[in-house]
């Protein structure tokens, strides 16, 4: 099993023009690879493999123009000519859309870091020709902090894959992959249905009731904040616009909407941690109980997003995050995670008796059988029918 650990770094200012140097080098090598790929398709020729472009690479670092790629780490290169050819490969087998060139602005900075040159301490990490000097008092350049400190394992027999530095636009970050053994132990606890919703976030079928965090009080109060924060943007743009002749118009950016647009970037990325940590919260409490199933429904996000009133409130929920970090700590912890069929009336069928109801509204927040004559909660009712679907399965 391989988990992925990602730390915040602590770089210093220089280190930092190092680092986003490095994301242009990827970025490079990346556009430079997609367009020798594209302009071989057009001429009629066959699929250029990623070793014969390493090597036409190597040859362009020789012209005197391109030298200047040789002040980084062969291997951001390598990894970046890899990672376009394989992104071509998989939309001629249908499983993505044709690659895009790596924009400047909309691209997220990010950097590949071979396995064998990175290096982990309790409170560093090393990377490689972040230093041109060979001295070894400019080596420790190669040096950067992290914040958390033996958050990720060092020393032998400790194997890395796929280290990636990344930047948000805010902070740097490393992540790694680490191999750790299988967890083979089998729970004999009850499985459970989870029914995920806008007015509570998660109703589970053992009747725990997790909250919806962006009716908290502190949420709102960020929110109202950041929508301020962005009018005021807004206004600052509107008055420096410069008119030009045919009618179009030039916004002028200047420090303090910079400044401003930092301290959004700041409060949106708060909203987002405090959002995602409360998912962490939840989902790992849901896997303490260690039960041997667990059931969620298939919810058609992109769909219910269409709903003008209801868009920003399901946005909020955050409902994929809930499911990618509930299915990885599953599958940690060797628990069967089974996804109901997106079409399964898990609301409008009773879980005493099994009638369906069909006139069933959203404006409905009671579920009354009238077959049996139940009266339940409308969430807990279809987190009890998840419930049975998963014991059918399993």
């Amino acid at each position: 099993m391989i988990r992925g650990i990602r730390v915040q770094l602590k770089p210093n200012n220089k280190q930092k023009t190092k680092l986003l140097q490095s994301a242009e080098v990827a970025r490079f090598a990346y556009n430079w690879t997609l367009n020798k790929q594209i302009e071989n398709y057009k001429n009629g020729g066959k699929f250029i493999l990623n070793g014969k472009l390493r090597k036409e690479f190597t040859k362009l670092k020789q012209i005197e123009e391109y030298s200047w790629l040789n002040n980084y780490s062969n291997n951001i290169t390598k990894q970046a000519i890899k990672d376009a050819c394989n992104a071509y490969i998989r939309f001629f087998k249908g499983e993505s859309n044709f690659p895009r060139f790596k924009s400047r602005r909309r691209t997220k900075p990010s950097f590949y870091v071979d396995t064998d040159k990175i290096q982990f301490t309790g409170t560093h990490v090393k990377l490689e020709k972040l230093a041109t000097s060979k001295k070894k008092n400019k080596q420790q350049f190669n040096w950067i902090r992290l914040y958390e400190h033996r958050r990720i394992p060092y020393g032998e027999g400790v194997k890395y894959i796929n280290p990636r530095v990344s930047f948000d636009g805010l902070n740097w970050w490393i992540s790694v992959g680490i191999e750790y053994p299988d967890n083979i132990e089998i729970s004999t606890n009850k499985g459970i249905g989870i029914d995920l919703g806008i007015e509570k976030l998660a109703v589970v079928s053992d009747g725990t009731v997790y909250k919806n965090i962006n009716k908290n009080k502190r949420i709102k109060r960020l929110e109202k904040k950041k929508k301020r924060l962005q009018r005021k943007v807004s206004r600052k743009y509107e008055m420096n616009k410069n008119k030009i002749e045919g009618g179009e118009a030039r916004y002028k950016k200047t420090k303090n909407i910079i400044k401003l647009e930092n301290q959004l970037k700041k409060l949106s990325q708060r909203l987002t941690n405090i959002r995602h940590n409360y998912l962490h919260q939840i989902t790992t409490k849901i896997i303490k109980r260690k039960p041997s199933f667990i059931v969620v429904e298939d919810l058609n996000v992109s769909g219910m997003m269409k709903n003008k009133h209801l868009s920003k409130a399901i946005q909020e929920q955050r409902f994929y995050e809930f499911y990618r970090q509930l299915q990885y700590k599953s599958e940690w912890n060797n628990i069967k995670f089974i996804v109901a069929d997106r079409f399964f009336p898990s609301s409008k069928t009773c879980s005493q008796c099994g009638s369906y109801k069909k006139d069933l509204k959203l404006s409905d927040r009671k579920y009354i059988c009238s077959y049996c004559g139940s009266i339940l909660d409308r969430d807990y009712n279809a987190s009890l029918n998840l419930k049975n679907y998963g014991q059918e399965i399993v």
